[in-house]
């Protein structure tokens, strides 16, 4: 219910106020366990990813902010669960397969912090992982101007674009060679829909 709320206040204010462009919506699964895979430039971008894709993202995010006053109880109310960066978390590995296991959607950033070059960062395979290890697809979503949405005491507009779902060839049983290919699969699907917007 909160999720909800706070979902349709964000859209009005990126609708009206900074005036987004959104494509690619019918292409999200409407059911079933579905990673989003997204660059990273921003604070705005778990926002942004929330507010375009049609069902509740479960954001991994980091640690320390569930360590912020108030922050870490707002990320737990809209369903986010916390990592540590920098080394295997088998925590945030274990909550990310409940969810998934359960027919929802996971969040990550698989760039694992913001890069502000803009430029798209080396990829980490842990939602490649999560794929193989369950059979859900990796859906890219690609987001362009989030870096400037407040900017020069405005705000302005920016895009984002979710592209086709990528399925792994099987689940189960994976090699680390299967984990890179995959890995290396969603960074060029992420990159073309940069290109494009």
């Amino acid at each position: 219910m909160f999720y909800r709320f706070a979902k349709f206040v964000c859209y009005l204010f990126f609708r009206y106020i900074c005036r987004w462009q959104v494509r690619g919506q019918e292409l999200f699964p409407r059911e079933g366990p579905a990673i989003v895979v997204a660059n990273h430039r921003s604070l705005w971008d778990p926002v942004a990813v929330g507010v375009a894709v049609p069902r509740q993202v479960r954001f991994m995010a980091k640690e320390e902010l569930f360590k912020i006053p108030g922050l870490g109880a707002l990320l737990r109310a809209l369903g986010a669960f916390p990592v540590k960066r920098g080394r295997s978390d088998r925590a945030a590995l274990q909550a990310s397969l409940d969810i998934l296991r359960q027919d929802q959607v996971v969040g990550m950033f698989p760039e694992g912090t913001r890069v502000r070059t803009g430029e798209l960062g080396r990829f980490y395979g842990g939602a490649a992982l999560l794929s193989l290890k369950t059979g859900a697809p990796l859906v890219p979503v690609a987001l362009k101007g989030t870096d400037r949405i407040f900017c020069r005491g405005w705000f302005r507009p920016f895009c984002v674009a979710i592209g086709r779902p990528l399925f792994p060839r099987h689940s189960g049983r994976y090699s680390p060679q299967e984990v890179d290919e995959l890995t290396s699969m969603a960074r060029e699907a992420l990159a073309k829909l940069l290109e494009e917007l």
